[in-house]
């Protein structure tokens, strides 16, 4: 009934063969995942299936047709296709309800395991990892990461649960000082119980932030989304829940259910259980959201969209500064924290974009286990096309790019891939027109802006205002060998959670913040994002013996 092995006519004409699949696309026995609550497994009957990448580029009708023959018909023979990589129960409402009030009655009992112990979960968590290294860069894989984009959220992860970071986490958790016969605690407390929203193109390394917020002592509900579950119950359940259990966690300290994102969110929003949401997703609708978590005595911790921006001195290391410009074209744009406009210098604008185009034929399209492939299909392209015309109307130039491809990067009107594209605007005046510009765009479609030649310092403050001005607020970066320059953007610039200077717009690094903004990025109260110290709240204490309250008040 199904084929296996089919290649798409495109693909098959020009010779391109796709690579032998991985192994866990054949010869290995389904993965299959329950709710998981309150430490136990939940029977069900209802499923989501995913189905391997490989279909979109190979043959999107029997991968269609497999998801929707299984999702009717679990017990389909189907389910021995190559493609099909896993399932994942859907939650019924009860099944919900179950996950807060396990959350809600483990929450007081992990609170109050000391905070070494908890702090162990990030070092063993990391361990858990490297472990498990080949089965979560496969999982990825088969959920459309590249190979290589993959290897990077894992380097991530491994960086945001590094030795360093988490003995910096402690010493943020705890400090104490004595005074005047006193001994003086500022510490953090857990909030209780904490939901989180994964997205959908970056589920599993977005989940396993939840691991912070264990380690700061709540107990966690986790949607694994609906579309794309498969590998945040594979990291939660078969590496987080095992370690729980080795530090000592109540059963319900960790609870993962796959559900409907509006109805599992209300839910959250309206239980009198639920402490903190950690939203991540797009911004007019977690901002919205935020307005809800706030009317009902919410926290709301939130992810959303970037515009991030990179600025280009005149005296750049142009080649270096390409490198990190073209970060933007990474899994075709469609990460968060990808560069989204660039503002270079007058004087080096022409070299620079010379730089860019150099560097953007080393990205190509390509089967996902193919470990040079850097671009990854684009599902829903039309609006790509319509900021393309936008931009064009408004009078930007197209440098390269603005086309469909197909997987051996031959152009087509039907291929899944776009191209790289870049964008040349004179003038901020016209870039402020221009939505690309301004907007997140989630494409590979990057605006280099050449901004009107004016004195140095004259020049330095129109830089600084436009990053500013920016509505979005995660990264921004910036080049240049100038410490007058350096310093201006640094101690000026106050958009954004993480500024980059002559680095890499995208990699993590120990001590700083790997997420959180200002603006439509971060909401109200957004700020860089230590998720472990997002989802706890300051204390202070005062300790004494012996200390008369009067003197204390009056000093006589």
């Amino acid at each position: 009934m199904f084929p296996k092995g089919n290649t798409t006519l495109a693909a098959a004409e020009s010779g391109v063969t796709a690579p032998e699949p991985t192994s866990q696309e054949r010869g290995r026995p389904l993965l299959s995942y329950q709710s998981y609550v309150g430490g136990e497994d939940l029977p069900n009957s209802a499923w989501v299936y995913t189905i391997s990448s490989r279909s979109l580029l190979e043959d999107v009708f029997t991968g269609v047709s497999l998801k929707r023959e299984l999702e009717q018909n679990p017990q389909s023979e189907a389910a021995e296709h190559p493609y099909v990589v896993g399932r994942v129960a859907v939650a019924t409402d009860e099944e919900n309800d179950r996950a807060l009030h396990a959350a809600a009655e483990a929450a007081p009992v992990w609170a109050a395991v000391p905070l070494d112990e908890r702090m162990r979960l990030g070092e063993l968590f990391r361990e858990a990892l490297l472990e498990h290294r080949q089965e979560f860069l496969d999982m990825l894989v088969a959920e459309a990461h590249p190979l290589k984009l993959a290897r990077w959220e894992l380097s991530c992860l491994l960086e945001v649960y590094s030795r360093e970071n988490c003995h910096w986490y402690r010493k943020r958790m705890y400090s104490e000082c004595s005074y005047a016969g006193r001994t003086l605690i500022s510490h953090r407390q857990p909030d209780g119980v904490v939901c989180f929203n994964p997205p959908q193109n970056a589920p599993a390394p977005s989940a396993a932030l939840a691991v912070l917020a264990l380690m700061a002592g709540n107990a966690v509900v986790v949607r694994a989304p609906r579309s794309i579950p498969l590998s945040t119950m594979f990291v939660l359940r078969d590496i987080v829940a095992p370690l729980l259990e080795k530090v000592g966690a109540p059963p319900g300290t960790l609870n993962v259910v796959c559900g409907n994102a509006r109805s599992t969110m209300d839910k959250w929003v309206s239980s009198p259980l639920v402490d903190d949401i950690f939203y991540i997703g797009g911004s007019d609708q977690g901002l919205r959201f935020q307005e809800q978590c706030i009317a009902a005595g919410k926290k709301p911790i939130l992810e959303l969209a970037g515009n991030d921006t990179i600025v280009v001195w005149k005296d750049a290391d142009l080649s270096l500064a390409a490198e990190a410009i073209t970060e933007s074209f990474y899994g075709s744009g469609q990460i968060c924290m990808v560069p989204n406009t660039v503002l270079a210098h007058p004087e080096i604008v022409e070299e620079l974009i010379g730089h860019v185009k150099e560097k953007i034929r080393g990205i190509r399209p390509g089967f996902p286990e193919d470990p040079d492939v850097l671009l990854s299909p684009v599902r829903r392209s039309e609006k790509f096309f319509g900021l393309l015309s936008q931009a064009l109307e408004e009078g930007a130039e197209l440098v390269c790019g603005g086309h469909r491809m197909e997987v051996d990067g031959t152009r087509s009107d039907t291929g899944v891939f776009l191209e790289p594209t870049v964008l040349r605007v004179d003038g901020l005046e016209r870039g402020r027109r221009i939505e690309a510009v301004m907007q997140e765009t989630f494409f590979p479609l990057l605006p280099i802006v050449a901004v009107e030649p004016a004195p140095a310092e004259e020049l330095r403050e129109t830089f600084v205002r436009f990053v500013n001005a920016n509505a979005y607020g995660l990264r921004n970066s910036l080049w240049s060998k100038s410490p007058r320059v350096i310093n201006t953007f640094v101690s000026r610039t106050t958009n954004g959670g993480l500024l980059k200077v002559n680095d890499s717009h995208i990699g993590f690094l120990p001590y700083l913040p790997s997420h959180g903004g200002t603006g439509m990025t971060g909401g109200v109260f957004g700020e860089a994002n230590y998720p472990m110290f997002k989802t706890s709240h300051l204390q202070g204490v005062s300790i004494s013996e012996g200390i008369s309250p009067y003197r204390a008040v009056f000093g006589d």
